[in-house]
C-alpha cells in the first residue's frame, strides 16, 4: 500500500487462515495505538455474526478494561481496502488526539470521515428504506 500506518500505531495480530468449510484465505489483524487507549481490528464480517461476505473495521476505545467501547466503522468486500480504511482512519485519528482528553473527539472526527457515504448504503435489491416507505405514506 502507498500509504504507510502512522508510527502512532503498532501491529499487534496478523494470522491467515482457511475456514474448514472454504477455499479463501482469510486475514485477521489488529493495530493498537501508542496511548493504549484504542485499537482497531480488521476481520471477516462473519466473526461478528454478520451475514456479509467482507471485511469490518472496528475500533475499541479502552480496550481490556471493563468499561471498553466497540464500534464497527466500515464493512468492505476486500481485505486490502479495509486496510487502506484503517490507515485513513489512522491518520485522521492521530491528527486530531492530543492526548487522553481528546480520545472520544478523536475517534468521533475520524470514525465521521471514514464512514462509507449513503451511495454506498443503499438498501438492497427489493429492500424498501425507510425514506421511501414514508413518502409512499405521505401521498
Amino acid at each position: 500500500m502507498a500509504e504507510e500506518l502512522s508510527p502512532a500505531w503498532d501491529e499487534d495480530v496478523h494470522r491467515r487462515y482457511t475456514p474448514a468449510d472454504d477455499d479463501r484465505t482469510l486475514e485477521y489483524v489488529t493495530y493498537h495505538h501508542e496511548s493504549g487507549d484504542l485499537r482497531l481490528r480488521i476481520a471477516p464480517a462473519s466473526l461478528d455474526g454478520d451475514d456479509f461476505p467482507g471485511y469490518a473495521l472496528t475500533a475499541t476505545a479502552y480496550p481490556g478494561l471493563e468499561f471498553a467501547e466497540s464500534t464497527r466503522l466500515r464493512r468492505v468486500l476486500r481485505f486490502d481496502r479495509c486496510v487502506a480504511v484503517a490507515r485513513r482512519f489512522a491518520s485522521l485519528f492521530d491528527a486530531r488526539y492530543e492526548g487522553p482528553g481528546d480520545l472520544e473527539d478523536a475517534l468521533a472526527y475520524a470514525s465521521e470521515r471514514v464512514r462509507a457515504s449513503a451511495a454506498n448504503d443503499a438498501p438492497a435489491a427489493g429492500v424498501e428504506s425507510e425514506t421511501a416507505a414514508k413518502a409512499d405514506d405521505d401521498r
